[in-house]
């Protein structure tokens, strides 16, 4: 078990060893992938690598999915910058030989206008990018304490008349270390293939031998873009659930982040949980990273059962230096 946990540890610090040398941000394909779909874990300052509870978790930690012991579903929304929405679905069923995990992730940026260098107010055209990314899982207990599980993604980016794919897994596992519910998590997410684009905007005409009079100076032909990597994340990090009475408990959380395409980061979250029904979060993330430009989150969630289902709505706040607040919320139902 501990070998285990070793083992997923070292491979992450392996794939993503790369990144000491220099920061790489914005080479990357698939940005969109570092968007935290879970309200939960954006008030806590998305750090929750370590906890295996719960739907929201496994975007985290895809071990996370091996503890889902009853069906569950998920369903995000983001009102990201720029007027760019987010939205994050996602299912999970348990069997007898482990539990199953589906999602589906998109983000859409709705219509930009076309500008140039020649009309910069527009060309009178509008384009879009989206981008989407499909992933199944499963996960399972191992032993009572050590829990494990991975992902299979297909990602899918388009911009305008251009178009990339590529494909990642993402592995992770969770272990409990003391009775009392401390948990140490660590995952290896967007392990992949290179993306390339592709598409009907890089198609032109070619004129093979401009000097060269009475030949065809106008051959059709496609440009080639450069490949791309995928955002590879490393995290490993620490929960400590804290009972303060009969009707309240604390949870406690710090992640470390090592990525393919940025500086190390460390993450801390905290949740206040009163009667098991009332939630109050608050975190500060991506501290001691290099111009960082986000920091504080606070987050609140209530949840509820009826008729043997649980209801749960969250909702996360974060800021951003230059561009301003983003507001997620989610609603889980476990049935």
């Amino acid at each position: 078990m501990k070998r285990a946990v070793l083992i997923l540890i070292g491979a992450g610090l392996a794939a993503a060893a790369p990144a000491a040398a220099q920061t790489k941000v914005g080479t990357s394909f698939g940005q969109f992938l570092g968007v935290e779909p879970g309200a939960r874990f954006a008030g806590m300052g998305n750090a929750g690598v370590a906890v295996d509870d719960g739907l929201q978790a496994v975007y985290y930690n895809p071990g996370t999915i091996g503890a889902l012991d009853r069906p569950a579903a998920q369903f995000s929304h983001n009102a990201w910058f720029a007027g760019i929405n987010f939205n994050y679905a996602a299912v999970a069923y348990p069997l007898s030989f482990g539990t199953l995990f589906g999602s589906v992730t998109s983000l859409t940026s709705g219509d930009i206008e076309v500008r140039t260098v020649t009309q910069p107010l527009g060309t009178g055209e509008n384009y879009t990018a989206s981008d989407v990314a499909v992933s199944f899982g499963y996960g399972r207990h191992v032993t009572d304490r050590f829990v494990a599980g991975g992902q299979f993604n297909y990602v899918d980016e388009r911009i305008w008349k251009a178009s990339a794919n590529a494909f990642t897994v993402s592995l992770g596992a969770t272990y409990r270390l003391t009775p009392n519910g401390i948990k140490l998590g660590a995952s290896l997410s967007n392990l992949g293939t290179n993306a390339k684009y592709s598409g009907q905007v890089l198609a032109i005409q070619y004129d093979p031998d401009p000097d060269q009079h009475g030949n065809n100076s106008a051959l059709p032909a496609d440009q080639f873009t450069g490949e791309f990597p995928v955002p590879i994340l490393f995290r490993i990090g620490v929960s400590m659930p804290y009972r303060l009475n009969e009707k309240s408990e604390l949870l406690l959380l710090a992640d470390a982040y090592h990525p393919s395409d940025n500086t190390e980061s460390i993450s801390l979250g905290a949740e206040w949980l009163w009667h098991d029904a009332l939630a109050l979060r608050a975190g500060y993330q991506n501290l001691f990273q290099e111009d960082s430009e986000i920091g504080l989150t606070l987050g609140a969630g209530v949840q509820s059962a009826f008729s043997g289902t649980q209801f749960q709505f969250d909702y996360g706040w974060g800021t951003h230096e230059f561009l301003g607040s983003t507001h997620r919320v989610t609603f889980e139902l476990g049935f």
